[in-house]
């Protein structure tokens, strides 16, 4: 007879969790970054499509430390959906850099847009490449994130060591108060073109954005292949008159496998089919492009997403 009670309580649990999600409790988290970057505020417009065009979904953009803690997050069951940076989503599948071992609980979505690497560095310095920032303070993203990565990356193709530099580790909100605050020199901002915290930064301090180009460029994207050529336009900030080269890596939506197929499906066809409005909620809505959404990552796709791609020939 207990057997038989525990059995009807369990089967009681299921047909209720699955009548509250039906009923349009089908309540999810999507990792993001810090206030003051771009997955933040983009990850509350995708979130807003969801829940407005998605029967029975309830989708909460949550601040985070960004790429690496995302991934971790995922892999903990802790999120089920993040916006990470490609670079970091194949380090942690294959075990690189701060990962020690193999973090394959994910699946891509979307690639959503370029993520530009944007240096900025007090106008009145005399430092004209990276191989001037010997001796300044740098930050250099928050510890362990894709970042800060994304910054060891260039100071190992321009032959910097670590104690060149004077390294703070701080988000871009902090990083752009100590630059105002002028207790730091200069600071790395991995995300998309313009960012608000350089926006912030350029309206109260000179600033030069720092080129990356030619062979140190060549060099950079061959030895890191998730990394490619961009361009930050001229007048992208205050002061910055003239066209910055640069690199990027990509920025991809991701969800944990355990969501079933048909969910994901209807999330990758609602972003797309309502990209016009995901537009008007943050202005990286306007890259999301069905021609590269499906390029430039190294993990599998979701398969509710493939569902959708090979329907409009995408892949």
């Amino acid at each position: 007879m207990r057997k038989l009670m525990v059995v009807m309580v369990v089967c009681a649990v299921v047909v209720g969790f699955t009548t509250l999600a039906s009923a349009g409790e089908l309540r999810l988290i999507l990792a993001t970054g810090g206030t003051a970057g771009t997955y933040y505020p983009f990850g509350g417009a995708i979130a807003k499509i969801w829940n407005s065009k998605i029967p029975g979904m309830n989708v909460t953009a949550q601040a985070t430390g960004a790429s690496v803690e995302n991934v971790r997050l995922m892999n903990k069951d802790e999120v089920e959906l993040a916006l990470v940076q490609s670079d970091t989503i194949d380090f942690a599948y294959n075990a690189k850099e701060n990962f020690k071992e193999k973090l394959t609980k994910m699946s891509v979505i979307a690639v959503l847009y370029p993520e530009v690497i944007q240096f900025a560095v007090r106008g009145d310095l005399d430092v004209k490449s990276f191989n001037d920032l010997k001796g300044t303070r740098v930050g250099v993203g928050a510890p362990g994130s894709g970042t800060e990565a994304n910054f060891r990356q260039l100071m190992d193709i321009y032959g910097l060591k670590k104690d060149d530099i004077n390294a703070q580790y701080l988000s871009f909100a902090e990083s752009a108060d100590q630059f105002k605050d002028k207790h730091i020199d200069a600071f790395i901002v991995v995300a998309g073109v313009p960012n608000s915290a350089l926006m912030d930064v350029a309206n109260t301090r000179s600033i030069k954005i720092m080129p990356v180009e030619g062979t140190m460029a060549s060099m950079l994207m061959q030895k890191y292949p998730f990394l490619g050529a961009a361009k930050i336009p001229a007048n992208t900030y205050k002061g910055q008159t003239a066209e910055v080269t640069t690199v990027a890596v990509m920025a991809v939506l991701i969800a944990h496998p355990k969501l079933d197929n048909d969910t994901v499906y209807k999330m990758t066809k609602a972003l797309f089919e309502n990209q016009a409005e995901l537009a008007a909620g943050h202005a990286k809505g306007k890259e999301l492009d069905l021609r590269t959404a499906t390029k430039g990552v190294s993990i599998p796709f979701h398969p509710g997403a493939v569902k959708f791609y090979k329907e409009k020939g995408a892949m």
